[in-house]
């Protein structure tokens, strides 16, 4: 299908091509997230949360089953050793599935109380995770009834080797996306319900300064709000957001606003090059060619065999 762009800046230009089309990957899921490239195989990832699956869709295969029951897991990213990390809402955890098809967690609690229901992560090159917890998993649908037992919805580190998680962020409503500026110097999250999203600095210790906000993504009849987001090699930012997938600038100028046929969740880069962005859009997965290269998960280099 061909691209329905609003508030084209010129300098979209040199990201997408004028005759780009939106393609339908796969389609027939109960709700999309977490998108994960696998570049040994040309495989991609993806949670169905309310189906309690992670998926692995390929050209030749289509959508194969991966893990069942995957305790409604949301995002997905490998770790420096090439094994793939999850969220789980439903677990209320991260966990790391082994070469063995073996799932272990990685993180469950802070300060002596259960997590949330972790909902989106990032790994730094050192093997620094972040992660944010909102409360969206703690319903039947989404992951496990519950109330929260933490007293605020926080975005979290987990150092390299550490069992307990550190608390670097406690004033958001409801952190949910992350991504790391190229240099990694940066680091984006979204506070979905206030449709925005802000930017910190990051120290070497991987402690977090700042917090400005970076952008405000609100449109009257765009449905969806700011949620999942990767960068290209550039420094430009592609996050879901209102109407379907919004790309900003390294500086906060809103390049383009794509809009989808579907409420757009979360996006990861892939193919060969890394110059396509997969989308998950509530029922379906989509992909958008682009003309600049994604940043690289940094465990992807690293992959092993696994199940």
């Amino acid at each position: 299908m061909m691209l329905d762009i609003e508030g084209l800046a010129p300098g979209a230009r040199r990201l997408l091509a004028e005759d780009a089309q939106l393609e339908r990957m796969a389609t027939g899921f109960r709700f999309t997230e977490g998108p994960l490239w696998d570049p040994r195989d040309g495989a991609l990832y993806f949670s169905d949360i309310p189906a309690n699956r992670i998926y692995r869709w390929t050209p030749d295969e289509g959508a194969q089953v991966f893990r069942e029951p995957s305790r409604k897991s949301n995002g997905l990213t490998w770790d420096l050793q090439g094994h793939l990390l999850a969220c789980e809402h439903a677990g209320r955890r991260l966990s790391r599935t082994l070469a063995d098809g073996s799932v272990e967690p990685v993180v469950e609690s802070y300060q002596g109380r259960r997590l949330n229901s972790p909902n989106d992560l990032v790994m730094r090159s050192d093997g620094t995770l972040y992660f944010s917890d909102p409360p969206y998993g703690l319903t039947p649908e989404f992951g496990e009834p519950g109330d929260p037992e933490q007293p605020l919805n926080g975005l979290y580190m987990v150092p390299p080797g550490a069992e307990e998680p550190v608390l670097v962020g406690s004033d958001f409503d409801r952190p949910n996306g992350l991504a790391f500026s190229p240099d990694e110097e940066h680091l984006y999250v979204a506070d979905t319900p206030r449709y925005h999203i802000r930017r910190f600095r990051v120290a070497e210790d991987g402690e977090l300064s700042g917090g400005e906000v970076f952008a405000q993504l609100r449109e009257a009849d765009g449905v969806g709000r700011p949620d999942g987001m990767k960068v290209d090699e550039e420094g430009n930012l592609y996050t879901t957001g209102p109407g379907g997938l919004w790309i900003l600038s390294s500086g906060g100028e809103v390049l383009a606003q794509i809009r989808f046929p579907e409420k757009t969740a979360n996006c990861a880069w892939g193919d060969a090059d890394y110059r396509s962005l997969y989308v998950t859009a509530s029922t379906s997965v989509y992909r958008l060619p682009c003309l600049v290269s994604g940043v690289r998960p940094p465990g992807v280099l690293r992959r092993r065999p696994g199940p």
